[in-house]
């Protein structure tokens, strides 16, 4: 039973997505921040589990990466139904995600695997605080003009720097897609 704590974890954070997008449906943006926090929790922990007690699965390689990104996406998207995120954000992380998959997909058939890097995590990790404070924002929404303006500078801060870190990390992926390939092609040939 132990060793599948971290997939539960990781099934977990599935199920918690359509409470999650519910939630900010609804303009419940409390809960939906707390089952945010929640879905982080379960995401760090997972993986801390998994590498200190050796219970890395193949599911969980292929499955906790995509919790990752479906969470991510639902949330934003949502978040762009509502008018509270530029549509063109969605657009860069979704473009970014299938050519994140496209490449994984491509490495998977020639038995490659890059793992996740600290530049793909500190990309989630700044768009899930800019989710964060997006909905803060929603919740306080009245509060003075001035105190507001302020929060909202930070927040469009906050996601421009996980636009640009989103940019970078595709770019050292790609670039390590690339290498892995071609290494793994120079190793056939000697």
């Amino acid at each position: 039973m132990y060793k599948h704590i971290p997939n539960i974890f990781t099934i977990m954070r599935f199920l918690l997505i359509p409470v999650i997008v519910i939630s900010c449906i609804e303009k419940n943006y409390v809960l939906a921040i707390v089952l945010i926090t929640l879905s982080g929790a379960t995401d760090i922990l997972d993986g801390a589990i998994a590498r200190k007690y050796n219970l890395i699965t193949d599911f969980g390689k292929l499955m906790d990466p995509l919790a990752d990104k479906a969470t991510q996406i639902s949330i934003l998207t949502i978040l762009c139904v509502e008018s509270i995120v530029p549509i063109w954000i969605l657009v860069i992380v979704i473009m970014k995600e299938f050519c994140m998959v496209s490449g994984a997909s491509f490495l998977y058939g020639k038995e490659l695997v890059v793992s996740s890097k600290w530049y793909g995590k500190l990309a989630t990790v700044l768009f899930y605080l800019a989710i964060v404070i997006s909905l803060i924002l929603q919740q306080i929404n009245g509060n003075t003009e001035w105190s507001m303006t302020i929060i909202n500078h930070i927040s469009d801060g906050i996601y421009y720097a996980a636009v640009v870190t989103t940019i970078i990390s595709l770019i050292l992926y790609m670039k390590a897609f690339y290498i892995q390939g071609y290494l793994k092609k120079e190793n056939k040939e000697t």
